[in-house]
């Protein structure tokens, strides 16, 4: 597998960072699949990320936003040995990390039957959304002459 230095680039680039750690994170290959998560788009500028946090309560989950990355966390805190004969459903830590788009919008987080439900909402701002100008047409001078020669 080629690996490719993106190094150099980060001295002749200002403001194109964000892009190259994306591409390194993709060079990086398969992550840790734990815990597995739904993105459901419910409308043109609402999203949902859930995630499968069985076992895990909603104070062992924290669920942090900042800047264009949405971090959620899970650390149980139960400590109690038990005897399992098998263990199918796994409680380890984790930290799951997604990029966000520019102007979307942590909403709110809701915990229900083992989901992990994370909304989302994309709210351009008025001054960053595109307008219609009007075309005025202006009048041919020569039209105008021949209006007040008339009168």
């Amino acid at each position: 597998m080629r690996t490719y230095d993106f190094s150099p680039l980060f001295r002749s680039s200002i403001g194109f960072d964000y892009l190259f750690n994306l591409a390194e994170m993709a060079q990086r290959g398969a992550e840790d699949n734990y815990p597995p998560y739904n993105i459901e788009r419910l409308a043109d500028d609402r999203y949902q990320i859930a995630l499968a946090v069985a076992g895990f309560s909603p104070d062992e989950i924290s669920v942090t936003a900042e800047q264009n990355v949405l971090t959620i966390e899970g650390n149980k805190l139960e400590k109690a040995e038990r005897d399992y004969l098998y263990q199918g459903i796994s409680t380890r830590r984790f930290k799951r990390q997604f990029s966000l788009a520019d102007y979307v919008q942590v909403k709110g987080a809701a915990f229900d039957n083992g989901l992990l439900k994370v909304e989302l909402a994309r709210e351009i701002p008025e001054a960053m959304k595109p307008r219609r100008i009007a075309i005025n047409a202006a009048q041919p001078k020569t039209l105008r002459q021949i209006e007040s020669a008339a009168a």
